[in-house]
Parts: C-alpha cells; sequence; structure tokens
C-alpha cells in the first residue's frame, strides 16, 4: 500500500508538472482531439507537449507490456493513474481505434514478430487505424461478410466492400475481415488480416451523416495485394479474433461520452437554470440530472470492476453487451437533458450541443444495435429462452 501511495504522490506531480492548462480543458468539438498517423498535425504546441510526455513513458496505454512499449503498469497503478487525470480534467493525449481495439487483438493472438511490430508504433501513435467489419450485406449478421481473400501464394488477394468504416479517409492502415474459404460455414472460413491503406485498389468515399460530420465511409478493395505475413492468428480462424474484439469495441463505444463535452451535468444546470433556495430552480430537471449522474458514477464503478476482472484473466464476453447499451443509453440521456436544460440555444447548429446530441443517435446503432445487444444480454447472461 506504501509504494500505491507513493506512486499515487509521484503520478500527481508528474502530471502537475507536464499536463499544460490548455490540455485540462474539456474539448467542445472532436477536431480538438489527437489522433496520430502518419500525416497528423497537433493543434496547438502545449497538444505536441501533452502527448509527447505522455508517449515517452507509454502512458497512452498504461497498462500494456513494457516489453512492447506500453506503460507496463499493474491494474491498481493504472487505477490510480486515469484518477489522477480526472482530478485534473486532463484530455486523453491519443485517441486511438489501434489502443481501444486492435492492439489488445494482438496482444492476446498476434504473433511475437507482429506484437513487437505494431504495438510500439499504435502507442507512439505512428499509425492511424481504422476497423473493416461492417459490409452493405452483413451488418448486424457480421459473419455474412463477402469481403474475400483469395491465396496466391505468397499474399491474398481482397475484393470485396465495407461500409461504416469510421474515419477510413483519414487512417493509415485497416483491420479487416475477409473470407478466405467461400465455401465454409458462414462463421468459418473468415479470416483477420491487416491492410495497408496506400495500397493499390484501396478507395474510400466518406458518408455524410445528419449531424453534419463525415466520420463513416465505405471502402472498396479491387484486387489489393496483401502479404500472408498481414494474417493475424490462423487462416479461417478469424471469427474468434473478431468476437474478442467486438467486446473491446463496444466498450469503447459505452464509454464514449468520456472523450468529448465532459462537464459535469449539474454545472451545465447551474449554468443555464440557476439555483432557488440553494437548489436547482426547476425540480423536474433536478431529479432528472441528479438521477444522470448517480447512474454514471455507478457505471464508473461498474468499468473499473470490469477492468479488475480483465487483469485477472476474466474476459468481458457476453458483459460487453450490457456494457455497451447501458453506456450509449447513459451518454444519449445525458445529452437529452443537455437539450432539455439549454432550451432552444441547444439547437443551435454551430453549439456544442446539437451536434454530439445527433451523434448520440448512432451509439445505440454501430458496434452491434440496442436490440441485438438486448437479445444477447438476455440469452447469455440472464439466460431466457429465445422464443
Amino acid at each position: 500500500m506504501n509504494d500505491l501511495a507513493t506512486f499515487r504522490t509521484e503520478t500527481r506531480a508528474w502530471l502537475e508538472a507536464n499536463c499544460p492548462p490548455s490540455m485540462r480543458t474539456n474539448m467542445k468539438h472532436e477536431s480538438e482531439a489527437y489522433w496520430g498517423g502518419r500525416n497528423a498535425t497537433f493543434i496547438s504546441d502545449e497538444q505536441q507537449q501533452w502527448f509527447e510526455a505522455m508517449a515517452s513513458r507509454g502512458w497512452t496505454a498504461p497498462a500494456w507490456p513494457a516489453e512492447y512499449g506500453g506503460g507496463g503498469l499493474s491494474k491498481e497503478e493504472n487505477k490510480i493513474l486515469q484518477q489522477e487525470m480526472r482530478r485534473l480534467n486532463c484530455r486523453k493525449p491519443l485517441l486511438s481505434f489501434g489502443i481501444w481495439m486492435l492492439g489488445p487483438a494482438l496482444l492476446r493472438y498476434g504473433s511475437e514478430a507482429q506484437k513487437h511490430h505494431y504495438i510500439p508504433d499504435i502507442v507512439q501513435g505512428k499509425i492511424r487505424w481504422c476497423q473493416g467489419y461492417s459490409e452493405p450485406n452483413a451488418g448486424s449478421d457480421l459473419a455474412s461478410l463477402g469481403t474475400s481473400a483469395e491465396d496466391r501464394g505468397d499474399h491474398y488477394l481482397v475484393n470485396g466492400q465495407k461500409v461504416w468504416t469510421s474515419y477510413a479517409d483519414k487512417a493509415d492502415w485497416i483491420f479487416c475481415l475477409v473470407r478466405t474459404e467461400p465455401d465454409a460455414p458462414k462463421h468459418s472460413g473468415i479470416s483477420f488480416v491487416l491492410i495497408d491503406m496506400e495500397s493499390e485498389g484501396v478507395s474510400v468515399r466518406p458518408i455524410k451523416l445528419i449531424s453534419g460530420k463525415s466520420p463513416f465511409c465505405e471502402t472498396f478493395f479491387d484486387n489489393v495485394k496483401v502479404p500472408k505475413h498481414h494474417l493475424v492468428g490462423t487462416e479461417n480462424k478469424g471469427w474468434t479474433i473478431a468476437k474478442y474484439l467486438l467486446t473491446h469495441e463496444r466498450g469503447m463505444i459505452g464509454g464514449i461520452g468520456d472523450t468529448e463535452n465532459k462537464q459535469a451535468l449539474h454545472e451545465f444546470a447551474l449554468q443555464q437554470i440557476g439555483t432557488e433556495h440553494g437548489k436547482l430552480a426547476d425540480p423536474i430537471l433536478r431529479q432528472q440530472v441528479a438521477q444522470i449522474e448517480l447512474d454514471a458514477w455507478a457505471y464508473q464503478l461498474t468499468l473499473e470492476r470490469a477492468a479488475d476482472e480483465a487483469k485477472a484473466g476474466h474476459g468481458p464476453g457476453a458483459k460487453s453487451s450490457f456494457y455497451k447499451y447501458y453506456g450509449t443509453e447513459l451518454n444519449k440521456a445525458r445529452f437529452e437533458a443537455m437539450v432539455a436544460l439549454g432550451g432552444t440555444e441547444s439547437f443551435e447548429w454551430e453549439g456544442p450541443i446539437a451536434s454530439h446530441w445527433l451523434r448520440t443517435k448512432g451509439n445505440s446503432i454501430e458496434g452491434g444495435t440496442s436490440e441485438i445487444q438486448l437479445n444477447i444480454i438476455s440469452k447469455h447472461l440472464l439466460g431466457l429462452p429465445s422464443k
């Protein structure tokens, strides 16, 4: 315990010395985040200073093994780091699908050569990744995917289309599900490969959303050559990796509200409607705000327990569907309350609320719809009959 107390003291002092003032503010727009990659730019010198300081310690991925460039922290140390960052309201130094999804899959299923090649670049933000899962005819029924990878000896020849590939227009590489055995049952014959987005035959087309942003894209593969050493795990056994990665994606989506607009809801309420007799002026909204913030605290504690279980070797499994469902519903409720608190001014298109409020609607679709998550919860967690 003394060692942890010392670690907390030292971590607090280091964060206070190295996290610049502008990196202790809430992000109003996604464009303020740093995603890394070949063509990445910093919005300010302070953002670069903060990223480089954290990356130098491997603290962009603090719980990953130090031998691959991670921070090598124990679960207790990582929890302290996250607590101290929240205390100072430190921004995340790097947002990354490589950290949230691909990295955990590589650490579990990748070869030693792949771990040493890819993991350090993920930690250092050198490569920006996107995900190639969904297809026009394989959304919730992902195993029906049809993008093919034909064996050509030392490489695969990939043809097909992916859709809803977030930030594919900005990514350097894509981790992708392809069908390597067309005659196998649909959950078999699938492989997990890594593809350089600069490969000949790869093209991307953004999809515009109701929020005005375009994080989603269509991605096309036309006779794309993918070297065999870009295969992760065993050929035709990629569905196992896909399911494991999905548990991390759902956890990431469930916690998506933590990356933007982190101002406490009660603080926002105080600014908007003020107080009467020391309480928020509107009793109905007061109750709503209190309930959402209590739910958020309970959810955060649940995620911390899940992280402890994961470090102990107990994967989330079907519980990831609960985390995803509850987190997205909580995020939607939070922005619904902000709209109610802000009144008609909330709908100003250039304001900080409207686009985020619209974006939360997509949280209950991406990564598997809320209906799919409820089916998984009812079957695999509650043991309810299918019919």
